[in-house]
């Protein structure tokens, strides 16, 4: 079978810089399945994305799809004649819209009966016929939330469209796609290259595009060559870039020919904090800032230029024109938030409304500072250092610097806080209380920032969630709940923390809430279970079997790094030769156990122990009770798990030649009441008859 290689590219007006590489792959993915579906199969593709195109080119797709069988069921065998063997109405009319005469028709045998059949082989189309459709089905999918018109016409997409390049070989594929006739002329760089350029063929593009049109097409490679010019450009001025790998993917949406301009600006703005300077060089202007091997900033910065230009010294003078004026408004502030210590804020939170059936941004405090007590205490923190820092931890917001600067709320309060001789602990907390800020991000070091990220995060939830009814639904989360509690976990079990998530939850909710129902039980429970929802998404992001988390879920844990011990037990659990069988024995026991009516026995009578296979049982379980004791006092599941391993062969014996369910009721009591032992054994650790599930 013949194949070519296929081009698409969508040329237009500047696409939005984040969703370029989205918008990229989506068509990508479009069209890739569309060949695949019809038969075309593709052999591989490259995506291309610069902020003027989206392209495709896709290798080995075949000239012609292949020939295909066609079947028609038509109607029952019984149904298809009459008594006399002529055919029915029903079988003539299906024998006319397939284009033939009845007997042409074929009969199919099948366990639910017989079919005439229609069957025929049809011929494949050919690839061009068929790829101008697949492209506009694949721009029509694209996930762009709201599209825009141009000129007269109805044609909607994310920009205005002005050329689309669609190339099967070297030929061309001619077609009207949404208002625009198919060539092969693209365009190259705005400025170095605003004449038409021939692609020749399809494998030729990007080729073409980078030595001619001076157009990189391909956005990774794009991206390399910045980092790599960023951090040549860095090392000449002896420092190392700040490489936030978000900006790094904007700048290279944003360029097609990138070229690194360096710039300088006044020494004495380094004596404003530098994330303020380093938000500012970032979010506003797209520059990357520089270090020096100490991590202090360097009056420098590097921005990266869409084009040679051919004076830049001009260039770099524009942007340092351009920063100037920022970093003076950010000195400003620094100034002015310094005149008044941050307690001095105090009095005006309680004019900021938190959420309006919680109260101000005050009350809020007063609660955190209850809790971050009650978890220091539990934690080992200093008590008086977690509630001066939940005193002072919502004062910055009401700051110069975090008014222009949101992002750096707490990490302004740090700075002030040191600036008014606030203890170490103190200030290093009012940071901490925001950590962890994103996926992944690092967690709070110290105990007191420990117990005030913890308190923050659960007055939330607790006010949020509980007391004003407003828990996340889909894909609504306007308080950022879920990531609150995902906060809560990582750090009480990240930073070993073994405190008891529940009670905590009930502490909180005593808080003075404006409106708190008395009883408060249902809503606790409520948010406790959503906690362990967010529990599950933890362990599943980091791997653990879905049926794992499930068997210790049942045993239901309150305590997080209680949770995490069992998962990791029943983990290691899992790779023991026994573990198959003990989880096989254990559902099995688990099944008789819920047959019993009433409360299950637990007192053993040695007595009724007749047969030498439950005696053996009974010793086995009642030495791991006294042997398992301690290790379940100390948390040591996998010790405990890789002891009650030893069972398998004992209780496969007892399963062999005891009968559980026997007509004495005496004896069936004392053989529920040894399984029912047996099992609670496990059931300290995990319900392991749900293992074996969805992994």
């Amino acid at each position: 079978m013949n194949t070519r290689d296929l081009l698409i590219e969508i040329g237009t007006e500047e696409l939005p810089p984040k969703a370029l590489t989205t918008l990229a792959n989506a068509l990508a993915d479009g069209i890739t399945r569309r060949l695949h579906e019809a038969g075309l199969e593709p052999q591989g593709h490259t995506v291309y994305a610069a902020p003027r195109r989206l392209a495709v080119w896709v290798q080995g797709v075949r000239e012609h799809q292949p020939e295909r069988e066609v079947e028609r069921r038509g109607p029952a065998v019984n149904a298809a004649f009459d008594s006399e063997g002529k055919p029915s109405k029903a079988l003539e009319g299906f024998a006319r819209s397939c284009g033939v005469t009845v007997n042409e028709l074929e009969e199919l045998l099948t366990d639910k009966g017989a079919w005439m059949v229609y069957r025929a082989k049809q011929p494949g189309q050919a690839a061009q016929a068929l790829i101008p459709d697949m492209v506009a089905q694949a721009l029509d999918a694209l996930p762009i939330p709201k599209r825009m018109r141009w000129g007269a016409g109805e044609t909607a997409f994310v920009r205005p469209l002005h050329w689309i390049v669609l190339l099967f070989g070297a030929d061309v594929i001619e077609a009207e796609i949404y208002g625009i006739q198919t060539g092969r002329t693209t365009r190259g760089h705005r400025f170095h290259h605003p004449e038409p350029l021939i692609v020749p063929a399809a494998d030729e593009y990007a080729a073409l595009l980078e030595s001619t049109g001076h157009v990189i097409a391909d956005f990774a490679t794009r991206r390399a060559m910045i980092k790599a010019q960023v951090e040549s450009a860095a090392a000449g001025l002896g420092g190392h870039p700040v490489l936030d790998d978000d900006l790094l993917d904007e700048v290279a949406a944003l360029t097609e020919w990138p070229r690194v301009i360096t710039g300088n600006f006044e020494p004495r703005f380094l004596d404003v904090p530098k994330e303020a300077l380093i938000s500012t060089m970032q979010g506003n202007q797209r520059y990357f800032p520089l270090l020096d091997a100490a991590g202090n900033l360097l009056p420098h910065f590097i921005t990266v230029a869409n084009i040679d230009s051919r004076d830049p010294a001009a260039v770099q003078l524009g942007n340092e024109r351009v920063i100037r004026p920022r970093f003076s408004d950010a000195e400003f502030f620094w100034k002015e938030d310094r005149k008044q210590p941050l307690s001095a804020h105090l009095e005006s939170l309680k004019t900021v409304v938190f959420q309006q059936k919680l109260g101000t941004l005050f009350d809020k405090t007063e609660r955190v500072m209850r809790l971050a007590r009650h978890i220091a205490a539990l934690s080992g923190a200093d008590l008086e250092h977690a509630a001066r820092a939940a005193l002072l931890a919502k004062c910055d917001l009401m700051s110069g610097m975090v008014g222009e600067f949101p992002e750096l709320q707490g990490i302004m309060g740090r700075y002030l806080a040191k600036h008014d001789g606030e203890a170490a602990v103190v200030a290093q907390a009012l940071d901490e209380a925001y950590m962890p800020r994103r996926a992944g991000d690092e967690l709070p070091a110290s105990s007191v920032g420990q117990a005030l990220a913890l308190a923050e995060r659960i007055d939330t939830l607790v006010g949020i969630f509980a007391v004003a009814s407003m828990e996340p639904t889909g894909s609504k989360d306007p308080f950022a709940l879920r990531r609150a509690a995902l906060g809560v976990l990582r750090i009480l079990i990240e930073k070993n923390l073994d405190l008891d998530m529940r009670v905590l939850l009930q502490f909180a909710y005593a808080a003075d809430f404006p409106g708190v129902r008395a009883n408060h039980s249902s809503d606790v429970d409520k948010l406790f279970d959503f906690m362990l929802e967010r529990m599950r998404a933890y362990a599943q992001d980091r791997g653990i079997r879905h049926d794992v988390f499930d068997a210790v879920l049942a045993t239901r844990p309150t305590r997080p790094l209680d949770f995490e011990q069992r998962m990791q037990a029943v983990n290691d659990f899992l790779a023991l030769p026994q573990a198959e069988a003990l989880a096989a024995a254990n559902k099995r026991i688990g099944n008789i156990l819920k047959k019993v009516e009433g409360e299950l026995p637990s007192v053993i009578n040695d007595a009724l122990l007749l047969e030498p296979a439950e005696r053996e049982l009974a010793n086995r379980v009642q030495q791991l009770e006294a042997e398992l004791a301690p290790l379940f006092a100390a948390g040591d599941y996998t010790a405990a798990l890789g002891k009650l391993a030893h069972l398998r062969e004992v209780v496969d014996a007892f399963f062999d030649g005891v009968m559980v369910m026997a007509d004495d009721v005496l004896l069936r009591d004392n053989r529920l009441a040894l399984l029912n032992r047996m099992r609670a054994l496990f059931l300290r650790v995990a319900d392991i008859s749900l293992l074996g599930g969805t992994a």
